[in-house]
């Protein structure tokens, strides 16, 4: 018999290359997401529709900070494997509208443990964000480094989900494993993301604005790599057997936190120069200065990810970007 897995955020940029990948291994998937108008429905929808072509997807509509909805999912469905991606993301979007990131993490997240406690899986696999290191300089960020310094309310509240978890693998025994993700990128990626909004302004000639006068660095990881290190992490079930050299294992609950980064910065005038690459465009840069919740680099340390699954991202950016490119231009049809 196939696992089961019940996936949040299905529709999403992760969260749809997640689900197909689990169908294409022969695992039943439920798929949660409430498709909000955050960017262009559309592409949810189409994200969505691709995996509805497989007769183990099931798609349920709805929000997962619905009181009791998640509950009643995991009371009928009984997934082995939980992994929670529903959020909204941004940082610059929690500063006009924090109340969203309230509902969507903090409510959300609390309604899903609520239905662990009632129906628990075998492991529960979360999402947090290489944002809640802050302001922490000393690079690279490893996961046994404070966080205590958020610099956008959307980094406060994947810290507070960090805390949640962990207080719920304490008091109910619930494994969970948290990931903090590093700049994902790849085909079907959000357009609110740099290299969205940099390919389409690339495309039409338009200027493309470039914070903190381009002196920036980003560990950016490409979407499959991202999807493998999940799915390795899926079966290293917290508890299940000692800690390696490293961990982040809680000495107190059956959680660990794990950053899924490639482990290279990029400066982001050489991420421009490879988005010119692969379009064979010029771009116009608009110089700006550091927009507010924003770091001036990010940089994952991932040994602990290749301790645990004897895995490391690794796809080379000029590689990744001229994947997204060439999706990009197939999905508008340019």
């Amino acid at each position: 018999m196939p696992h089961n897995m019940l996936l949040t955020g299905a529709a999403g940029f992760i969260g749809s290359h997640l689900a197909q990948r689990m169908l294409d291994a022969g695992w039943r998937v439920t798929g949660l997401d409430s498709l909000n108008d955050y960017y262009d429905v559309a592409l949810k929808e189409a994200r969505r529709d691709l995996l509805l072509r497989a007769p183990g997807f099931r798609f349920v509509h709805a929000k997962v900070e619905e009181p009791g909805l998640l509950r009643d999912l995991m009371a009928t469905e009984h997934p082995d494997v939980v992994v929670h991606l529903a959020a909204q993301a941004g940082v610059r979007y929690s500063i006009d509208n924090p109340r969203a990131y309230v509902e969507a993490n903090l409510l959300g997240t609390f309604e899903l443990l609520e239905a662990a406690r009632a129906t628990p899986p075998r492991h529960m696999l979360l999402a947090s964000t290489s944002s809640v290191y802050g302001a922490n300089t000393a690079m690279p960020y490893a996961e046994a480094d404070k966080a205590d310094m958020p610099m956008s309310f959307y980094a406060a509240t994947k810290k507070a989900n960090e805390a949640i978890t962990h207080s719920y693998a304490h008091l109910y025994g619930l494994p969970m494993t948290m990931f903090r993700f590093f700049t994902v990128y790849g085909p079907w990626g959000r357009p609110d993301m740099a290299l969205f909004k940099f390919t389409a302004n690339i495309l039409q000639g338009a200027p493309i604005d470039v914070y903190n006068m381009g002196d920036m660095r980003r560990d950016f990881t490409y979407v499959d790599d991202l999807v493998e290190g999940i799915v390795r992490l899926v079966d290293v079930i917290p508890g299940s057997r000692a800690a390696v050299e490293g961990d982040s294992l809680s000495p107190v609950a059956p959680w660990r936190v794990v950053n899924i980064g490639n482990g290279a910065p990029v400066q982001l005038l050489d991420f421009i120069r490879a988005i010119e690459a692969a379009t064979g465009r010029r771009a116009i840069l608009n110089m700006m200065p550091m927009q507010a919740g924003d770091v001036p680099a990010t940089w994952a340390d991932s040994t602990l990810l290749n301790r645990l699954t004897d895995y490391r991202p690794q796809t080379d950016i000029a590689e990744g970007v001229a994947r997204f490119v060439a999706w990009y231009r197939d999905y508008h049809g340019i």
